[in-house]
């Protein structure tokens, strides 16, 4: 007999609580790009944004991933997707950006944007495996001089 599928993670819009894991996990990811804990903390109370993060299932205190979405009329901007590099390939990114489809749909949105390094070969996989088409090319956009790939998904 098989063992059975592990659980997904489990997703819950962030809360004050999160900002400093979540901060953690930005520096971790982003380096020199990252947002700083005031910015993530900043990100809870913007207009228009909504923040998620992926629990661990089996330890419910571990925040394991987050998604920043900002949805503006007719345009949704996924402006932020990390995971946890001990977690990645485990369907967190995916159920993040899904969940993140259903609300820039609901919200009115009818395609989404988002940036992403040029250098980040795996994140650029992962996003044109899901639809994601390149629109546009920022030169020597992020600090370590790569470029931006502006990426679009209709919806």
């Amino acid at each position: 007999m098989s063992d059975p599928t592990p659980p997904g993670p489990v997703l819950r819009p962030a809360r004050t609580a999160d900002v400093a894991r979540v901060a953690l996990l930005e520096r971790d990811l982003f380096g020199p790009d990252a947002w700083s804990e005031e910015q993530v903390g900043a990100e809870l109370s913007v207009p228009g944004r909504a923040m998620l993060v992926a629990e661990d299932p089996t330890d419910r205190s571990a925040v394991v991933g987050y998604a920043v979405l900002g949805v503006q009329g007719d345009v949704a901007d996924l402006l932020r997707i990390g995971v946890d590099p001990t977690q990645r390939r485990t369907g967190i990114a995916s159920a993040l950006l899904a969940h993140l489809r259903g609300a820039a749909r609901g919200a009115g949105a009818d395609r989404m944007l988002l940036e992403v390094s040029d250098a980040n070969t795996g994140a650029a996989a992962f996003y044109a495996a899901r639809g994601f088409a390149e629109i546009h090319r920022r030169p020597r956009y992020y600090r370590d001089g790569s470029a931006a790939l502006v990426l679009q998904l209709t919806l």
